[in-house]
């Protein structure tokens, strides 16, 4: 089965590649740099999840792939709190897409002060925590949960439950 994931970044490649193999035989998994089309900073919710459906949609025009992944990082405000959000979203070559969610954790105020002031999270994070590539690695889940879930950690949850709702839709068939 051929597979596509629409990003190079290696927290989302690994995640994606890891999840394939365990539940796809003989998945040939290829990257794609794919587009967004959203803020570099997706702000909400409907952004972030957004730009995982164009993802996932960009890589179907990009390949042949019968699968393609979508994955995004964002952040939300609720209440004056700012927290990580993360989607993904799987996009079938029949125009089915399906969706899911991820974990969310506050922010300190430090680092949203300077997300509201119109910068990204990722270099945010590298300046916060005097590092490079912290997006490409443990990712701020990482940093804000000292360790215990990692950047691909949390994608493989949302892939989990992408692939199960297109199982499930498989088994009905």
């Amino acid at each position: 089965m051929k597979i596509g994931i629409g990003t190079t970044n290696p927290a989302k490649t690994s995640a994606v590649k890891r999840l394939c193999d365990i539940h796809f035989q003989d998945a040939i998994i290829s990257e794609y740099k794919a587009h967004s089309l959203v803020s570099e900073q997706p702000l909400s919710d409907e952004e972030t999840l957004l730009g995982a459906k164009n993802r996932a949609t960009h890589v179907l025009e990009l390949s042949d792939a019968q699968l393609a992944f979508g994955l995004e990082g964002g952040v939300k405000e609720v209440n004056g709190q700012m927290y990580i959000c993360n989607w993904g979203a799987l996009a079938l070559r029949d125009g089915t897409f399906f969706v899911a969610g991820g974990a969310q954790i506050p922010l300190p105020e430090e680092v949203a002060k300077s997300i509201r002031e119109g910068l990204e999270l990722g270099p945010v994070m590298d300046a916060y925590t005097n590092r490079s590539g912290i997006s490409h690695s443990e990712g701020a889940v990482g940093v804000f949960t000292n360790g215990l879930l990692k950047r691909q950690e949390m994608f493989e949850h949302i892939l989990i439950m992408l692939i199960g709702q297109y199982k499930r839709t498989q088994s009905t068939i």
